[in-house]
Parts: C-alpha cells; structure tokens; sequence
C-alpha cells in the first residue's frame, strides 16, 4: 500500500488524491482479480493499475472543463515542489527530478526508486520497453546538465558530507 500511496502522490502532488487513487487501485484490483497472472509480480499490477486510473482522471478532467480528449503526457506535468526535505542532499537531488517532465520523472520514480526493470517499467506504464531507456536516458542527460551538488558542514568538525 505504501508504494502505491507514494505512486500516487508523485502522479497527483496531493495526498487526498492520492489515497483516492490508492482506494480506487485496491477497488479495482479486487473486481479484476480474475485478471491477475499467478507467478507475475503482483505490485507492478496494482502499479499498472493505479496508472491507467490516472490517466482515466486526467482525461476525464480534460472533458469536464470543455477542452476534450488531449494527450495524457501533457497533462500530467505538475508544478510545484515537494514538501520541505530534511536532509539537505535529498532535497536537492529532489527537486532537480521534480523539474524534468512528468514521463521522464515517472519512468525514474519507477526505475530507480520502485526498482523494477525496464520491462517492468514499460509494462507499467504501457509503453515500448525502447520508450522507457529513451526517457531514462533522457533524464540523465537533463539531471548531468546541473553543477554538482551543495553538501552541508559538519557543524562539529567542519568537514563536508
């Protein structure tokens, strides 16, 4: 629950949202668990899950403001920092993966923070396995443009961390 919670706020930016998504996920999960392979990784199918719901919100709060269908990608860029950080370094780091754009900052969150595989990214977020290492390559080569991180004093010995 936790993952797809985290999920879900890095989609949304809101924890109301998100625990909607959550409960939606587990709604849905159970109607459809039929749908389920066994011997497949089950949190990379509620991942997917949570995923498509998503999109389905966007797209339907597209059509409700009387702009029709447009094209997901678009409108999952949100921005907005996230809440304040207390390690200086994670916060930095953070916010320059906050700043790329909503495709290459989910494939990361999914890649390097869920850990799942290429494969399992694009089955994720139902895209060609080449679409998944283009935005990670991508995001990389955004993320290296930045100066090197600040590190913090040691207030004790003054050195740096």
């Amino acid at each position: 629950m936790t993952r797809l919670w985290r999920y879900g706020l890095l989609l949304s930016r809101q924890r109301h949202v998100a625990e909607d998504l959550v409960q939606a996920t587990c709604v849905r999960a159970l109607e459809r668990a039929g749908q389920f392979v066994p011997g497949t990784r089950m949190d990379r199918w509620l991942l997917s899950i949570l995923h498509s719901i998503w999109l389905n919100e966007v797209r339907s709060r597209r059509v409700r403001q009387g702009q029709g269908l447009v094209d997901a990608d678009s409108q999952l860029s949100v921005d907005g920092e996230s809440v304040a950080q207390t390690h200086v370094l994670a916060a930095q780091v953070i916010r320059r993966v906050d700043a790329l754009p909503e495709a290459q900052r989910e494939t990361v969150y999914l890649a390097y923070v869920e850990g799942l595989s290429y494969r399992e990214v694009a089955e994720v977020l139902q895209v060609p396995i080449g679409t998944v290492m283009s935005r990670l390559a991508a995001a990389r080569v955004k993320l290296a443009e930045y100066p090197p991180l600040h590190t913090v004093p040691n207030p004790f010995t003054g050195e740096r961390r």
